[in-house]
């Protein structure tokens, strides 16, 4: 699962915005395993797996012929994961008023990428991988959160040189 979990998250660093039905299924693929996990606990990998790739093949269906409510879906469920992973990086589970700041994030997530939907993709598709990657791979804290910070700067910066924009 640690191999599956890195390569999402390098893909969504390097490929978010170019391969936006890419973002959105992977995007289904990280809450599928998420759902997986927490609602079937104690299922074997592949179960989790197939899960997770159903929720994937979904979410990328979906932005393939019903763009619009697939950029939503998006947007909001990387604000939401994003605000979990802070919240876990933190020590704080998404229990009693961490569901009220999930729900904000993603809010916020859905807004921002609505508003600004090219450089949306970009910052959420890296913060994405970023929290995909640091979360997969157990380190000290601090170090955890300088790697964090440096993947999502790099993600950004691979990401507006493909696409032909600075930032």
């Amino acid at each position: 699962m640690v191999a599956v979990n890195l390569l999402a998250g390098i893909l969504l660093l390097i490929a978010g915005r170019k391969l936006f039905w890419l973002f959105v299924g992977l995007v289904g693929f990280v809450w599928g395993i998420h759902a997986a996990t927490h609602f079937f606990p104690g299922r074997p990998e592949w179960m989790v797996l197939a899960i997770a790739l159903t929720a994937g093949v979904l979410g990328a269906l979906i932005a393939l012929f019903l763009q619009w409510l697939a950029i939503g879906v998006a947007g909001f469920s990387a604000g939401a994961y994003i605000v979990a992973s802070l919240l876990r990086v933190w020590g704080h589970g998404p229990g009693g008023p961490g569901w009220f700041f999930i729900l904000i994030g993603g809010i916020v997530g859905l807004i921002f990428i609505i508003s600004l939907f090219g450089w949306a993709l970009v910052i959420l598709s890296s913060l994405a991988g970023a929290a995909l990657i640091t979360e997969t791979v157990h380190m000290d804290h601090g170090f955890t959160v300088l790697l964090f910070i440096a993947l999502v700067v790099a993600g950004m910066i691979v990401q507006s040189r493909i696409s032909g924009h600075r930032v």
